[in-house]
């Protein structure tokens, strides 16, 4: 099980644990795996309050921060500040669809946010609200990785994580965003398959491994999209892969900071229960199936917007549902999920899964051998 990456990092186990909580972030970490930390969504003064607290709890243990700074978006290279290109993409959303969010909202009897409270639209979604995160990131020595959720990190920023002695890796849905990755010189590229949480592409996982890991050699390949067992593990690395990727499998740990709301859709959500959308943040996405992804599917309801347009749309509706969790989530709750979802229904402590998922695998591996026996 031990890869050339666990010698790069410095950890016992090729496990890398995708999560917006710094719970389960510094829980794999201290388990053996490397926790990533998700900080989209949060500002500067969020991110350092969380890595300070990660730097405390996972002793002397590696663990990386997630960014988003997608290849293409509405406003990109027009040498706006974050300010300035917010206010600009504000006035291109058509009231229409602002409407149309609000109304499903209310639909669900979610109440409006208190008139003291200010949404921040494009936090996170853009370079340039992403590079103040990696600035922050880079001044806490135990994070040892920096990964960019949706496209290749402009050449500046690869640079400057490598010039300062960490590594740089990316998601992939396709051997041309692989292809894409090498060439711009990053340490790792993770391959996702459909069946991911999150940001996806279509083509399945068992097809895709092999093809990125076969086009982008010997780049190191995570593999991702789905994976939450030992036995897909032992296919990933006999495919080639250094170590896998992992996000859902966390949402329902008992280390989440997901509301019980949120966790209870979860649990009871069947691998048939996601779907591919563009509602949420104008690209395709996993999550669990609502009425808020069937609305915006209808074709009597506006079309979803281009990217970052319509995630910030989104942002409002996801604000309301932090604070009335309870009347937003049946309904139209934000649930980002891969198809692993269906096997995560029971709750468990991130260290038992690291030890079901090891223990499966050393199974599947020893049943090979008796196989070559």
């Amino acid at each position: 099980m031990r890869t050339e990456i666990c010698d790069k990092f410095g950890i016992e186990y090729p496990i890398f644990a995708f999560s917006h909580c710094r719970d389960v972030v510094a829980a794999v970490s201290n388990a053996g795996g490397m926790g990533v930390l998700g900080a989209v969504f949060l500002t500067v003064d969020e991110l350092t309050e969380n890595l300070n607290w990660i730097d405390q709890h996972v002793r002397d243990k590696p663990y990386g921060v997630d960014v988003l700074i997608p290849a293409k978006y509405t406003g990109k290279g027009e040498g706006l500040s974050a300010e300035e290109l917010e206010n600009k993409l504000h006035d291109m959303i058509p009231e229409e669809h602002r409407n149309f969010a609000k109304k499903i909202m209310k639909d669900a009897g979610v109440p409006e946010l208190p008139e003291n409270h200010k949404v921040m639209e494009l936090i996170g979604l853009t370079e340039e609200t992403a590079k103040p995160l990696i600035d922050v990131s880079l001044t806490h020595e135990k994070v040892r990785l920096i990964v960019n959720a949706l496209g290749t990190p402009p050449a500046y920023i690869v640079k400057e994580i490598q010039d300062s002695g960490r590594m740089v890796a990316a998601l992939c849905g396709s051997v041309k965003h692989a292809l894409n990755h090498k060439a711009a010189g990053i340490d790792i590229a993770i391959c996702q398959g459909t069946e991911g949480g999150g940001h996806t592409g279509d083509v399945g996982s068992i097809v895709l491994w092999p093809e990125v890991i076969d086009a982008v050699a010997p780049l190191p390949v995570l593999a991702a999209g789905g994976i939450g067992r030992g036995k897909q593990m032992a296919a990933a690395l006999a495919m080639g892969a250094q170590g896998i990727w992992a996000g859902t499998l966390w949402l329902t740990t008992t280390e989440s900071d997901c509301s019980p709301e949120q966790k209870e859709a979860y649990l009871k959500a069947t691998s048939r229960d996601t779907v591919r959308t563009r509602s949420w943040s104008g690209k395709y996405g996993r999550s669990l199936r609502n009425d808020w992804t069937d609305a915006w599917e209808r074709s009597d309801t506006p079309d979803p917007l281009g990217f970052p347009l319509m995630g910030m749309v989104v942002q409002e509706a996801i604000e309301r549902q932090k604070i009335y969790t309870a009347q937003a989530q049946p309904h139209v709750g934000f649930n980002p999920a891969g198809q692993i979802v269906g096997s995560t229904n029971v709750v468990k402590s991130v260290r038992i899964i690291l030890q079901e998922i090891i223990e499966e695998y050393l199974d599947a591996v020893e049943r090979l051998n008796d196989l070559l026996a």
